[in-house]
C-alpha cells in the first residue's frame, strides 16, 4: 500500500485534500483482507483498490460525498450477498468492514505518513493504530484518535484512554515488523484498528544458477523485493539480475555480512553443491528471517542438517528449515521448481498474517 500512503502525503503537502478508505475487518468470503486501502482525490480519481466491483463503487461514492460536504470520519458495513455477488462475478458471501477518513490538511496526516513511507522503504518499522469505530456512548474516544509505535518503544499520539494506549501498543510489537494487521474491540463497543509497516516481503535469493535465475524472476514479479547472493561475479551482476536491489558477491559462510535481513525476508538456499549449500545456509540460521528453505533431496539436507547440530546450532532452530523446500507439485523444471518455492512462501506469509490477524 505503498502507493496509496505516498500519495496521500503528495496530495496533502500541496493542500489537496483527500479521502483514505481502509478494509479494517473482513468476515466469511470477500474479495479483498483486511489492510486493503483506496484513496479518493478531490477530482474523484483514486489509487488503490477495495476488491472491485460495486463494493468499491459504494464506498467510492461515500469517499466522494464526505468530500463534497467537508464531512467526518465514517465506519460502514458492507454484506456481499448472493445478488451482489453474482452481479459482479464475485464467488463471495461475506461482510466488509470499511473506515472512511478524511484528511484536509497536512497536520492530519503527513507526519505519520512519512514515517510509514519510511518504513517501507527499509527504515524502522512502525505500528498504527486508529479508533475506527465508536459506540456514541459518553467518555468514549473520537473517531480516528492515532496512536504511532516507533520501533525504539516510543509512542506519538494516544488513543484517548490509558487502557487502550496499553492495549494497541502490546498488539503493535507483535505485529509492526511482520507488516500484518489486527483490530480489537472493547466492551463498550469502541473497535481500534491495528496496522504495522515495515518493507514488502523480501527473498534473499542464494544462489544465482537456473533455479536462483527462475525463483528470483517470479518473487520479482510478484512484487517481492530481491536480493541475490552467488560467489561467482558471473552469476550475481546487474545483467543477470537488473531488478536486484542488491548483488552480493560473496562467499556462502561470509554472505549475510552483507546484508541486513528483518522478520520480513524468506531466504532460498540452492547453490550449486553441497558443501556450498551447508555454509550458505548455517549463515541463513544466525539471520531473523521468517522463512528459510533449502533445496535438495531428504538425503542431502539431512546430511547437512547432522553437520548442523555437530556445529551446535539447536535442534529446534534446525526444525525451522524448510527442506526439501517447495509444495510437492511434481517440479522438475526450474521454472516449476519456482512456482513451488513461492507457492510455499506465499503460504508462510500468509499464515503468519493470519495468525497475527487472530490474535
Amino acid at each position: 500500500m505503498k502507493e496509496v500512503i505516498t500519495e496521500a502525503v503528495n496530495l496533502l503537502s500541496t493542500g489537496q485534500p483527500c479521502v483514505l478508505a481502509t478494509v479494517v475487518r473482513t468476515q466469511g468470503s470477500t474479495p479483498q483482507k483486511s489492510g486493503a486501502m483506496l484513496l479518493v482525490r478531490e477530482d474523484g480519481t483514486g489509487v488503490g483498490t477495495l476488491g472491485g466491483g460495486c463494493v468499491e463503487g459504494d464506498i467510492w461514492f461515500a469517499a466522494k460525498e464526505i468530500l463534497r460536504n467537508h464531512g467526518g470520519p465514517e465506519f460502514k458495513d458492507y454484506y456481499l450477498n448472493e445478488d451482489i455477488a453474482a452481479r459482479d462475478g464475485l464467488v463471495c458471501g461475506g461482510t466488509m468492514y470499511f473506515y472512511l477518513e478524511p484528511f484536509w490538511s497536512e497536520t492530519d496526516f503527513v507526519d505519520i505518513g512519512t514515517h510509514v513511507i519510511e518504513a517501507y522503504e527499509g527504515g524502522d518499522a512502525v505500528g498504527l493504530a486508529t479508533v475506527v469505530n465508536v459506540s456514541g456512548q459518553p467518555n468514549t474516544p473520537q473517531l480516528g484518535a492515532k496512536l504511532l509505535l516507533h520501533l525504539n518503544g516510543s509512542v506519538t499520539g494516544t488513543l484517548g484512554d490509558p487502557s487502550l494506549d496499553e492495549k494497541a501498543i502490546s498488539i503493535a510489537k507483535n505485529i509492526s515488523e511482520v507488516g500484518s494487521v489486527e483490530n480489537f474491540t472493547t466492551p463498550d463497543g469502541t473497535e481500534v484498528f491495528v496496522e504495522g509497516f515495515t518493507t514488502p516481503p523480501t527473498l534473499v535469493m542464494v544462489g544465482g544458477g537456473h533455479v536462483g535465475k527462475a525463483t528470483a524472476d517470479l518473487a520479482d514479479s510478484l512484487g517481492y523485493r530481491v536480493h541475490l547472493v552467488d560467489d561467482r561475479p558471473e552469476f550475481s551482476n546487474e545483467e543477470r539480475f537488473p531488478y536486484a536491489e542488491q548483488r552480493v558477491v560473496s562467499t556462502y559462510d561470509k554472505w549475510t555480512d552483507h546484508l541486513d535481513l528483518n522478520v520480513n525476508t524468506f531466504v532460498v538456499v540452492a547453490t550449486r553443491g553441497h558443501r556450498y549449500d551447508d555454509m550458505a545456509l548455517e549463515s541463513a540460521l544466525k539471520t531473523r528471517a521468517r522463512y528459510i528453505g533449502v533445496l535438495g533431496s531428504r538425503r542431502k539436507t539431512i546430511m547437512i542438517f547432522r553437520r548442523l547440530l555437530q556445529q551446535g546450532i539447536s535442534l529446534d532452530r534446525i526444525k525451522e528449515v524448510y527442506a526439501p523446500i517447495g509444495l510437492n507439485i511434481g517440479a522438475l523444471e526450474p521454472e516449476e521448481l519456482a512456482v513451488s518455492i513461492m507457492s510455499e512462501i506465499i503460504i508462510c506469509l500468509l499464515y503468519t498474517s493470519d495468525a497475527a490477524d487472530e490474535g
